[in-house]
């Protein structure tokens, strides 16, 4: 933090933080980190139907073959590197702590913890958006809400108790969720026709869905960062999960669009969320169809518990730097961050309410602001500390790490420009929230309203 009258303590003796039992429980091997990294990006290819209906086949199976080099693959380098240069909680407020100051990395931790936040509130919708076709009730009404509720509690329950149990659900959970479509897979290849795949109308295209859709299936590589103070051995493991997860994300987006737009006629009108069943059924019959079905609520739910643990840890991550409340580094007797799973929670029900393709475009938008502060960070943290261990490092020079961010940064723009109005008007409301936030609890820090903290078991970000 910056230089003030403070006096700062370390973290509280005796808490879950300092448990040796806590710490050995709550590490991550590299397995589960796979598939909460799988969760955090992916979790299979409900919600990519969209990318159909905006710009049939052809584009929609090139943009998940192609669309990983321009973006998934520099933003899991970066993390690995990134990742393992600050092996703590925080993650990427860290990067930019350490590269342009606290002032810059509040604004970070407060723009992707609202886009994680927004992103979360997807889940309960895609879920129940599947779930409608078998129980018509749960469409809208009382019905749905209390649906919403319900599944949002549960799920935050789960978040609380435990890491190390988040990662294996949603390992297991991940096989359930990618086995149906492997079934599919077999069932479909009498009825391939390849000649479907290359059907395109480059004079209808909704280029703002087509790109929306593209960029929130294959973004969050970073998220994981704010879990690296609870990985075994981060050096090692967090750049061998962010690899074997790229690759079992791009199989899990590309497989099923090879067998659903290869295996029926394509009516890019009906490729909307929950359109997989449909799929599944005309293929194998009911029986496929309720198993896609389950596949996608188990799915809802991976990807829901792994991004409420990333953005509550960042939450942590944050207080243990001093940026927020020393209440929000408190943890659970099971080594979770209560207080930051609270307000995760509370910002998913606040949210829900939103329409899918509202969500998706407002936490792209504030992803966007976020992604460009990382790139900033990694290019001027290569530059500021050159000699400083980097247990991973990507595998370029200053001048070819600045051409890698290129092509990224430059999607970034398109994705911002393509923005429709309302959506344009929340998010710049939302960042200015942030100018005006950091202000508010620097001046309660100042005031003694609040107990911050930095731990002292972490290093000197700002003397290196």
């Amino acid at each position: 933090m910056e230089s003030n009258d403070v006096e700062y303590v370390a973290l509280g003796q005796g808490s879950a933080a300092s448990d040796p039992q806590l710490d050995k429980l709550r590490k991550v091997s590299v397995l589960p980190l796979i598939f909460l990294i799988f969760y955090e990006v992916s979790g299979g290819p409900f919600g990519v139907e969209d990318s159909v209906r905006a710009g049939g086949p052809l584009l929609a199976l090139a943009g998940f073959l192609l669309f990983p080099f321009i973006w998934s693959i520099p933003e899991a380098l970066i993390t690995a590197e990134m990742g393992t240069m600050f092996p703590e909680n925080g993650g990427f407020v860290v990067w930019v702590s350490s590269a342009l100051g606290p002032y810059w990395a509040f604004q970070q931790g407060w723009m992707k913890w609202l886009s994680g936040v927004i992103d979360n509130a997807l889940y309960p919708v895609l879920f129940l958006d599947y779930l409608k076709s078998a129980i018509p009730a749960l469409e809208c009404g009382i019905p749905r809400i209390i649906a919403v509720l319900a599944l949002a509690l549960a799920l935050t329950y789960l978040n609380y108790r435990g890491l190390t149990i988040v990662g294996w659900v949603a390992t297991l959970l991940g096989i359930f969720s990618l086995l149906p479509f492997v079934v599919m897979g077999f069932i479909a290849i009498p009825k391939l026709k390849p000649s479907r795949w290359i059907m395109v109308d480059l004079n209808n295209v909704n280029w703002g869905l087509y790109l929306n859709t593209l960029f929130w299936n294959l973004n969050y590589w970073d998220s994981i960062s704010t879990l690296a103070g609870e990985v075994e051995d981060p050096g090692k493991t967090l750049p061998r999960a962010l690899f074997s997860a790229l690759a079992l994300v791009i199989f899990a987006y590309f497989f099923p669009l090879l067998v659903g737009t290869g295996a029926i006629p394509v009516d890019r009108e009906l490729w909307c969320d929950g359109y997989f069943s449909v799929v599944a059924k005309i293929l194998g019959g009911v029986w496929l169809r309720s198993w896609v079905q389950a596949a996608s609520a188990v799915s809802n739910m991976g990807m829901f518990v792994a991004e409420m643990s990333s953005d509550s840890f960042q939450l942590l991550g944050m207080a243990e730097r001093g940026m927020l409340p020393e209440f929000f580094a408190k943890r659970s007797p099971y080594g979770t961050p209560l207080i930051g799973i609270l307000f995760s929670a509370s910002g998913v029900i606040l949210l829900s309410w939103l329409s899918f393709q509202e969500i998706v475009a407002a936490e792209n938008f504030l992803y966007c602001f976020g992604m460009l502060m990382e790139f900033i960070a990694f290019l001027r943290l290569r530059t500021k500390y050159p000699e400083i261990s980097r247990p991973y490092k990507v595998p370029l020079g200053r001048t070819g790490a600045i051409f890698m961010c290129i092509p990224p940064t430059m999607l970034i723009f398109v994705v911002l420009a393509l923005a429709p109005l309302k959506v344009f008007t929340i998010s710049i409301s939302a960042v200015m929230i942030g100018f005006f936030l950091q202000p508010c609890i620097h001046y309660m820090e100042r005031k003694r309203l609040f107990k911050f903290s930095v731990n002292s078991d972490l290093p000197d970000i700002h003397n290196a």
